[in-house]
């Protein structure tokens, strides 16, 4: 059994709020009017069939009004995601279903579907929704085969299952938008050592498996992965709504506020959540953001060259506003390339 040590946190992780890319990630573009703007990555995480039929043509008609790109990060096998609803009886998942007020947020489609029997696989009859992501020039990541799977049981997986999960989604990607995935983006922060390795067999530019501050190639069993992390540095909304006086109407701001033009900025966001219920105050958010000088881009414009990259390792660690734990960046090496 893992134990997991409940540390105080700084600010949502207990992790160093400098950033190590150093002054290339914090470089600003000019704007058409002359403006200088930073950068904040998006992530978009695509974790259900729902999510994926509605969520992504709507994230991607606003992103196209707004002439902005991000990752689009897809689950693609079975939607097996409403066999979460044991968890209710945990008073931490209970509780956060309350406070987000779940079913206006996800939908009883969502919440309830797999539940029965195996859910749809997503990337048969949705796979060209990933083609058009990529058709626009959005990067084209990969989240999971089956997202429940991996967020449930990725502790107990031996490696080969987890090459094989990875291999699926990585082959329905590449027949479904005739180009493959230039990276990966573990479910719900959950990554182990070995689910680490296994990735380092793919093609992949860089993976964002976790919640940090920088830039930084892991560490595992003492050696250095040639695959770069991009990890998350901002809450989700899930996380933070209902809490410390966050609501839907003072989120954006909230959001905004902890963001530092010095420091790597990375935002998940949900295609079941900004893309559908709260489209709007997606919408908002990117119109609010660029009047504070911000604009959003892909996980992948982010990375600095090599030999600016730092080391660290991974490890788990609670979170507030999640139920369970996730993979948190932890201790900074020197700059090297692996």
């Amino acid at each position: 059994m893992v134990h997991i040590q409940k540390v105080p946190l700084q600010g949502f992780f207990s992790v160093p709020v400098e950033s190590v890319c150093g002054a290339y990630c914090n470089v600003k573009v000019k704007s058409k009017k002359g403006e200088d703007l930073f950068r904040v990555g998006l992530r978009i995480d695509v974790d259900t069939f729902r999510g994926t039929q509605v969520g992504v043509p709507n994230l991607l008609k606003v992103l196209a009004e707004h002439r902005l790109k991000g990752t689009f990060f897809f689950s693609v096998g079975p939607d097996n995601m409403g066999r979460h609803i044991w968890r209710l009886i945990r008073p931490e998942f209970l509780w956060k279903m309350w406070r987000t007020k779940a079913t206006k947020l996800y939908g009883w489609d969502i919440l309830l579907r797999g539940t029965l029997r195996r859910g749809p696989l997503i990337g048969k009859k949705l796979g060209h929704l990933f083609k058009a992501a990529a058709s626009e020039g959005h990067e084209l990541g990969l989240h999971a085969w089956d997202h429940y799977r991996w967020q449930t049981h990725i502790e107990s997986m031996v490696g080969e299952a987890i090459y094989r999960e990875l291999l699926q989604g990585f082959e329905v990607i590449h027949e479904s938008a005739g180009t493959s995935p230039v990276c990966s983006a573990a479910p719900a922060w959950r990554i182990t050592e070995q689910a680490q390795l296994e990735k380092a067999k793919f093609p992949f530019r860089y993976n964002s498996d976790c919640r940090g501050s920088s830039i930084f190639y892991p560490v595992v069993k003492g050696k250095t992965l040639s695959k770069p992390q991009i990890p998350t540095t901002l809450p989700t909304f899930d996380e933070v709504l209902g809490r410390e006086g966050v609501d839907r109407e003072n989120y954006n701001e909230y959001l905004i506020s902890l963001m530092r033009e010095e420091s790597l900025n990375v935002l998940t966001i949900h295609a079941e959540v900004e893309g559908m219920s709260y489209l709007s105050l997606f919408q908002e958010f990117l119109q609010q953001l660029q009047v504070r000088g911000g604009h959003v881009v892909p996980l992948g414009e982010l990375l600095p060259p090599t030999d600016q990259i730092t080391t660290a390792i991974i490890e788990r660690q609670r979170a507030k506003g999640r139920e369970g734990w996730v993979s948190v960046q932890q201790g900074r090496g020197q700059a090297r390339r692996p």
